[in-house]
Formats: C-alpha cells, sequence, structure tokens
C-alpha cells in the first residue's frame, strides 16, 4: 500500500479563519464558544454555541455561487481553497486521479428550512430552481469537485460525529489502493439555527451553561453536562508520498493508519464498555504498523457528555493498557465546541500538528477530571516529542473512526 501524506490544510472554526489561527487558539486555550447573536434563542434553553465571527463567503467565493448555495458549502469551498493554496495545488483542472471525500450531518437544514417558509408564503414561484440541489446532502461534496476539477471518485458520507475522519480516512483508502493520487478529504457543517439548537436541546445532549458560555466545553471533567455546537469547517489536500515527491510538496504530515468500526448497540448512547471503539483504534494501530508503546499523545473525541466521556476512558485505558498514565490526552472541543463533520477532519491536523510541533494543545475546564490518573493536559499546553500519535470520533448510531499519524519524513517545526 501507498504512504498518504498531508500537504495542505484549510480550517474555519469558531476560534480561527484559518489552520495557522486555530492551531494557535487551541495551543492558547482560547475559547470561541459564547452566547449566540444574530440568532432568535429567546425561549430556548441553550443559548451559546461556537459561531464563526468575521467570515463573509462573498470574500473567498463568486456571488452567484454564494447566492445558490448554504452556509455549509461556503465554509467548505474556502476550507477547500486554502487547503489548495497551501499544497501548492491549482484550482482547476486536476483530473481523474483526483478525488473528493467530504461530508455533512446536517448543514443542508438551514436552507431546507428557508426554502420552506419561502413556499409557505409565496408557493412554488417562491423557490429559487437551485432549492434542489442546494437541498441535498451532497452539496459540499460536489462544490469542491466542481471547484479542483476532480473528476476521479467524489463521494459524501456521513457518519454523524465521526463523519470528518471517515472521510479523511476513506481518502486515505483511495490512494493506499491506487485509485487516487490527490483527496480532498474532511467535513463542514452550520447548524446553529434556532431548529437544530432546540432538537439538540430536546434531546439533552447540550449544556446549559448559558450564563458561563466559556466554562461550558468540559471533556472529561465530572461537572461535564453536554456538548456545545458549533460551526466549522475542515478539508485536507492527502496525497500519495510520491506524487507529493514529484512535485516538491511541503508535507506537513504521514496519515499512516484507519480504523472503524460500528457498535450496533444503541442510536445515540456508545456501548459502555466501548468494545467496537477499542477495536476501531486497534485497527488503526495495526494498518500504521506502529505498537501501543510507540503512541506519544491522544486527541480524544472528548464531547463533554456524560456519556461519551466515560466511555472514551475505558477504551483509552484498554488500548493503551498500563501506559495510559504516561500518554498525554486532550480534546480540542474543550474550545472549539463540537463542529460535527468538521471535528474530526480539524482534530486530524491538529493531531499531525503535535507531531510537528511538539506542542500538545490543553483541555481547558478540565479542573476536576474524572479519572485523575490519566493526563489530560489541563488548562495548559505541554511540550513533547511525539513521532505517533491518535485521534478518535465516534458518533451516534456507533460510528467508530480513528487516525493515527506519523512523523516519519515530515518537515518538523
Amino acid at each position: 500500500m501507498r504512504k498518504v501524506v498531508v500537504t495542505g490544510r484549510g480550517a474555519i472554526s469558531p476560534i480561527g479563519l484559518t489552520w495557522a489561527e486555530t492551531w494557535a487558539g487551541m495551543c492558547a486555550g482560547r475559547s470561541g464558544i459564547r452566547r449566540l447573536s444574530g440568532i432568535d434563542v429567546a425561549g430556548l434553553p441553550v443559548r451559546i454555541g461556537g459561531q464563526i465571527d468575521g467570515f463573509d463567503p462573498m470574500e473567498h467565493l463568486p456571488a452567484a455561487l454564494v447566492r445558490r448555495t448554504g452556509r455549509t458549502v461556503h465554509l467548505a469551498l474556502a476550507a477547500a481553497r486554502a487547503a489548495l493554496d497551501e499544497a501548492g495545488l491549482p484550482e482547476g483542472g486536476l483530473g481523474p486521479r483526483a478525488a473528493v471525500v467530504i461530508g455533512s450531518v446536517g448543514g443542508h437544514g438551514q436552507r431546507a428550512a428557508e426554502a420552506r417558509s419561502a413556499f409557505a408564503r409565496n408557493g412554488v414561484k417562491g423557490l429559487s430552481p437551485y432549492t434542489f440541489a442546494a437541498t441535498g446532502i451532497v452539496g459540499p461534496a460536489s462544490e469542491v469537485a466542481l471547484l479542483v476539477g476532480a473528476q476521479g471518485p467524489v463521494s459524501t458520507v456521513a457518519t454523524a460525529c465521526a463523519t470528518g475522519a471517515t472521510c479523511v480516512g476513506e481518502g486515505m483508502r483511495l490512494i493506499r489502493e491506487g485509485r487516487a493520487d490527490v483527496v480532498l478529504a474532511g467535513g463542514a457543517d452550520d447548524t446553529l439555527t434556532a431548529f437544530d439548537l432546540a432538537v439538540a436541546a430536546r434531546a439533552g445532549a447540550l449544556s446549559r451553561r448559558n450564563d458561563r458560555p466559556e466554562a461550558a466545553s468540559r471533556p472529561f471533567d465530572r461537572g461535564r453536562d453536554g456538548f456545545v455546537m458549533s460551526a466549522g469547517a475542515g478539508v485536507l489536500v492527502l496525497e500519495s508520498a510520491e506524487h507529493a515527491a514529484a512535485r516538491g510538496a511541503r508535507v506537513f504530515g504521514e496519515l499512516a493508519g484507519y480504523g472503524a468500526t460500528t457498535d450496533a448497540h444503541h442510536l445515540t448512547a456508545p456501548h459502555p464498555q466501548g468494545t467496537m471503539a477499542r477495536e476501531a483504534m486497534r485497527a488503526a494501530l495495526a494498518e500504521a504498523g506502529v505498537a501501543v508503546r510507540s503512541v506519544g499523545y491522544v486527541n480524544a473525541h472528548g464531547t463533554s457528555t456524560r456519556h461519551n466521556d466515560a466511555t472514551e476512558i475505558v477504551v483509552l485505558r484498554a488500548v493503551l493498557e498500563e501506559r495510559a498514565a504516561s500518554v498525554p490526552i486532550s480534546s480540542t472541543k474543550s474550545v472549539t465546541g463540537h463542529m460535527l463533520a468538521a471535528a474530526g477532519a480539524v482534530e486530524a491536523m491538529a493531531m499531525l500538528e503535535v507531531i510537528r510541533t511538539g506542542i500538545v494543545p490543553p483541555t481547558v475546564n478540565c479542573d476536576d477530571p474524572e479519572d485523575p490518573e490519566l493526563d489530560f493536559v489541563p488548562q495548559h499546553a505541554q511540550a513533547r516529542r511525539v513521532d505517533v500519535a491518535v485521534s478518535n470520533s465516534f458518533g451516534f448510531g456507533g460510528h467508530n473512526a480513528v487516525l493515527v499519524g506519523s512523523g516519519a519524513g515530515v518537515d518538523r517545526g
């Protein structure tokens, strides 16, 4: 199988409009969670979230494209353009050896809601001719494929909160199996609407710390009361090592392993023993060809929900075994909130950046850890040399996706 490297990264998050800004915010432990503005949250039990401030799609995309597409597509396209720029690849004509695997959990919902309102007011004449295409789940992947001229496999993948990691993992496989040389992979979502907040709050999934937004996302802390919904996008340019070397591309990390399983246990709750999540971690390490003793960092899924965090602790202890207490484990969702489909992709970037820079971002708000023996990197970043790192992503429906990064041949610094 061919080696897969990352040559471009594009991220838009509540803590930064670029990957560099997002990474700096993670390392500083700077929360992007605040009281929501521009959304009618009156009467809602949850009035906080991770909004993206300062992002104007008209600064990144043609006006006609902005008008016919929704916010999630705007974020995905802007992140893809940033990743392409960093990789030194053109915005068109990548051809049949280029692929796209980008997913969204519910990012078309706002566009669909707007269309339903227009239809209720004005009937069929109130609908745009683009509504049919704009309200489908394939929008982000299809629009990115149009942007880059990708004529290889183009897929929309949705595995709930594991979507971003799944897309990166499946993109890896396209390259490893020789079906593509370049893949744009990741996810995007903006579900910060009154309806989406109400639905998630009604399910008991969201934190209700409206009085202290910056303290609401508290992975692995005993006082956690739910996750914080956020908007975001993350797109990585993956290449075969040979393709990257042939064009002299800078390499920011190697994706060495991917494991995917499903709990088949419950629609929303993880398996209490994390049986298949463990298998996903072990499968990813096995594909990477590395032993557990080599793991130097874990970017945890760490959503700040009761069941997820407790189960992930069980999983980490089972897989890391006697090394569990010595491996730094952090959740960057403590500052970004949960960006849904974007989460796993942005966290894969963080995993590789830890290897490249030797900086481990903290888990903020972890004041009273559920497992005091584990190193959740509380409050402040750590300096560590890391050669192998893991990124966990687990989603509703029992979806598990785990990525392993390696420092072999990476341009550190």
